[in-house]
């Protein structure tokens, strides 16, 4: 039964992706007829609010329901709607959701005698802020013509977009930090500390990591590194950035090959920024900031609605860093082949619409894989202890980052073909996964009842010890 409810909310779940994306490309269409660029404001409620927001607000109760799939539990099924034929239905636990955001809603405000008011309202806003922030330079599908007019499927394309990621990411830590330091609180301000402190040191690696990206594509902006098809839009040219192959070949039009993904060129480059960005987002295992056994929650002081900012910034994060990861890993919205057979697809040239919703929904699908993955990492591990962590980020992450800027930069000069950077990146794929595989080596245990070898008797004494014994008898 669990099997058939997960096919069937995958099922909804591409629906309401293709659904959101149509919508997207048609609004956005009209609205350019009235007003050029008008579809950059559209975006900012597909994406950010249809998309974004509604997929972290959903991960509230997807979560609760997978580690209860991996746990053997039932998970939430409590709450229930008073109506004929809903009342005896769980209804997934989706009830849940809205009796969590109607309790924040409406809970008493607390507020510490002793907080400092302003920095006390503040912290919520700029933990939240930055990370919502972030997917405005995130490209969800192509750019194709509607109605006559180019549509974007992105909010804004700043030059500076992968520099933008990390100013705006850097902020979320004067959140966290506030939220510690103004409730007047001990064991909140050692989370503060503990959290800025986590987040800062990570700061160094997850910049480190995508260094040698930039070098390999020679850009910061994020659409430059999804890259565009040949003929996308009917405008020819040759494929660029993650679209187009290192090695291609056609079979009876169908194009198949090596794309160009950055997990291909910087496959040391993808762990470093998505250990890097995992920590950043402080859930387990680097959830020691909000230690509940320690009792040192950076916002431990807060209710209501301020808690519910602190509690949907970090699912919104996940949603974030997922789509970071799949336009400057795994291609952004292409698919890994036949993208060149799709676009010149005339159905697909003819209704842009619909070429956008395709690789559109492609988009999501990816991100919603690097949600479960990273759902499969919290339930998965225990908590690290502090020290490891700040280990991992400074004695391991930040010198593999260097040695990897200094190969990526040695095979891009060496070859700009970027296939001797190609052949590099499958080499580590390759040893990483013979050393996963690789069973290891276990001592044989000693038998139990024996002696150890040092003080045990031969077959041969032990008869002869026998014999003696039964003659002097």
């Amino acid at each position: 039964m669990r099997v058939f409810t997960i096919l069937f909310m995958f099922v909804v779940f591409v629906g309401y992706f293709a659904a959101m994306t149509l919508l997207a490309y048609l609004v956005g269409g009209q609205v350019e007829a009235l007003l050029p660029g008008g579809s950059r404001l559209t975006n900012l409620f597909f994406l950010m609010i249809a998309l974004v927001m509604a997929i972290g607000s959903m991960l509230t109760v997807a979560e609760r329901k997978w580690s209860a799939l991996m746990q053997d539990r039932i998970g939430p099924n409590r709450a229930r709607i008073d109506l004929p034929l809903l009342r005896n239905n769980a209804l997934g636990g989706i009830p849940h959701f809205l009796a969590d955001g109607a309790k924040m809603l409406f809970k008493e405000d607390h507020f510490p005698a002793a907080a400092n008011k302003l920095l006390y309202n503040l912290a919520p806003m700029l933990a939240f802020a930055p990370v919502f922030a972030l997917f405005a330079v995130v490209p969800a599908g192509p750019t194709v013509t509607v109605f006559g007019k180019a549509v974007d499927m992105v909010v804004a394309t700043p030059d500076f977009g992968l520099l933008y990621v990390f100013a705006i990411a850097s902020l979320a830590v004067y959140g966290t930090s506030l939220a510690g330091w103004s409730s007047n609180n001990k064991f909140a301000l050692l989370g503060g500390v503990r959290a800025s402190s986590q987040m800062i040191s990570y700061e160094v690696a997850l910049g480190l990591s995508l260094v040698g990206l930039m070098m390999a594509f020679s850009t910061v902006q994020l659409p430059a590194f999804v890259g565009n098809v040949t003929n996308e839009l009917g405008l020819g040219g040759e494929a660029t950035g993650q679209a187009r192959y290192l090695w291609s070949t056609h079979v009876g039009g169908f194009d198949i090959g090596l794309p160009a993904w950055g997990f291909l060129l910087q496959p040391m480059g993808f762990f470093l920024f998505f250990a890097a960005a995992f920590a950043e987002t402080k859930r387990a295992p680097f959830d020691s900031p909000e230690g509940e056994s320690e009792i040192i929650g950076y916002f431990v002081e807060y209710s209501g609605m301020k808690f519910g900012l602190f509690m949907i910034s970090e699912f919104v994060e996940v949603v974030i860093l997922s789509g970071l990861i799949t336009v400057l890993f795994f291609g952004g919205y292409h698919l890994p082949f036949g993208g060149e057979w799709l676009s010149n697809l005339s159905v697909m040239r003819e209704h842009g619409w619909l070429y956008g919703t395709v690789l559109g929904t492609v988009f999501w699908l990816k991100v919603l894989f690097f949600i479960w993955v990273q759902m499969m990492i919290r339930w998965s591990f225990l908590r690290f202890r502090y020290d490891q962590i700040q280990t991992l980020g400074w004695k391991i992450l930040l010198p593999l980052g260097l040695i990897n800027v200094f190969a990526t930069g040695a095979l891009v000069l060496w070859d700009p073909s970027l296939r001797a950077l190609a052949i590099f990146g499958i080499l580590q794929i390759l040893a990483l996964v013979a050393l996963t595989i690789t069973p290891d080596k276990e001592e044989a245990p000693e038998p139990k009842g024996h002696l150890p070898a040092a003080h045990a008797e031969t077959p041969s004494a032990a008869v002869h010890a026998s014999a003696s014994t039964a003659s002097s008898h």
